[in-house]
């Protein structure tokens, strides 16, 4: 099994499965297209992720997953930078924000491709400008599209959390992804379907 991804937080919450697992850069630009919505975005590219790692490794489950933030002015970005961090929270202050995080399974050799779509809206309470900037510089999520992270203190920033999977937030909806390793004939809870992983990380 190989994670389409980089991302650390990806990592972590697929190693809660505890099934053998590399994990290998899809090297897909994350680029929007004219017309399209967060939910076509959001599986068009896990699909792309999945895709491209698993023609590399035709044997190999490949998971692919990406998330789209969409605010009440449009898409979200990583900020980059604590000011960037700042105006982006201070702008969803008492107002709810929508994730839409796409997960795809494929699988050449067993001509398998899956897909699930997990929504998540999150409701920001009415924070000051003061307690947001005391955030961003106590957690730094600079690397977080919307500016927070949920599974640390961001929690602090909500009122409340719209979910079926609230994984899906961080990034990798577990409960949607077992559902598919399911349907692919793999047992989490037992790893059965699954070869051990070979190779570096």
């Amino acid at each position: 099994m190989i994670l389409a991804s980089t991302s650390p937080y990806r990592r972590e919450l697929l190693a809660r499965l505890q099934l053998p697992f590399r994990y290998v850069d899809p090297g897909v630009v994350e680029l929007a297209r004219s017309g399209e919505n967060g939910t076509e975005r959001a599986l068009r590219l896990a699909a792309e992720k999945s895709a491209a790692i698993a023609a590399q490794f035709p044997e190999a489950l490949v998971i692919g997953s990406d998330q789209v933030a969409w605010g009440p002015d449009g898409p979200l970005h990583k900020p980059g930078d604590a000011e960037s961090a700042v105006a982006q929270l201070m702008a969803s202050r008492g107002r709810s924000v929508s994730f839409f995080t796409g997960i795809s399974l494929q699988g050449h050799a067993r001509q398998l491709r899956l897909e699930a779509l997990v929504p998540v809206t999150v409701r920001f309470r009415s924070f000051t400008e003061s307690e947001a900037r005391s955030y961003i510089e106590k957690e730094q999520p600079l690397d977080c599209a919307g500016s927070f992270r949920c599974e640390g203190l961001g929690i602090a920033l909500f009122e409340s959390l719209d979910t079926p999977d609230s994984t899906a937030l961080i990034g990798l909806p577990l409960l949607a992804l077992c559902g598919l390793l399911r349907e692919a004939g793999v047992e989490p809870l037992t790893g059965a379907g699954i070869k051990p992983a070979t190779g570096p990380d």
